[in-house]
């Protein structure tokens, strides 16, 4: 998803939970999932690219078991890092794969609930074969991200490249909002899931 988008998502999903300094942390760690030189290229696992499906689920396990160490060290700064990279790679889950066109599918036709309504961790979607995320194809794919140029060369790329299948922004259409609400839905699921077995001090001291 776009940046201001993944900053939208965790405020909405986190703000109740965390101190605004925690929250902050937290956003930083999320939005630098996205920088170009250190996000982006070779890292499929932060974004569930290029089908690294089984990656990027075992990134976030790996960015939980660093936020639960660093807790233990009451290093609050490396806590709150690794949490806001799990959400990134949670919230993109449904921007770069086609769980939301699964779950859609689900409905044959007929009118769907709505967007706040989507289920965000369907055991049967979530290992479905049918199951799959955008591929990036080089160098066309590169160039689908420059504004002048995308409208050229996206047509050139395959269905199942990032360029097709990414609901990254409104532009995408109806789609998109499904994706927002159960990208909000999972980054809450993750909190839930990450401070399960904490106790109550390391509880309070997470959310600053």
């Amino acid at each position: 998803m776009l940046i201001k988008y993944h900053e939208s998502i965790t405020r909405k999903a986190l703000s109740e939970h965390f101190s605004l300094r925690a929250l902050q942390a937290i956003l930083v760690a999320n939005l630098k999932q996205d920088s170009l030189l250190t996000g982006q290229i070779g890292h499929n696992e932060y974004h569930y690219d290029n089908n690294a499906i089984a990656e990027s689920d075992r990134f976030i396990e790996e960015q939980r078991e660093l936020t639960l160490s660093a807790l233990q060290d009451e290093d609050l700064l490396t806590a709150w890092t690794a949490f806001g990279r799990l959400t990134h790679t949670a919230q993109d889950f449904y921007a770069h794969s086609n769980y939301v066109d699964l779950w859609l599918s689900q409905f044959n036709g007929q009118t769907p609930p709505p967007p706040s309504g989507i289920a965000p961790l369907m055991d049967a979607l979530i290992h479905s074969p049918n199951l799959h995320s955008g591929k990036l194809y080089y160098p066309l794919g590169v160039l689908s991200f420059v504004p002048f140029v995308k409208h050229l060369v996206i047509p050139l790329l395959p269905a199942d490249s990032h360029a097709h299948m990414q609901l990254d922004s409104p532009a995408r259409g109806k789609r998109f909002a499904y994706a927002f609400e159960a990208a909000i839905k999972r980054t809450q699921y993750e909190f839930k899931t990450t401070i399960a077995n904490l106790s109550a001090s390391q509880k309070t001291m997470f959310r600053g």
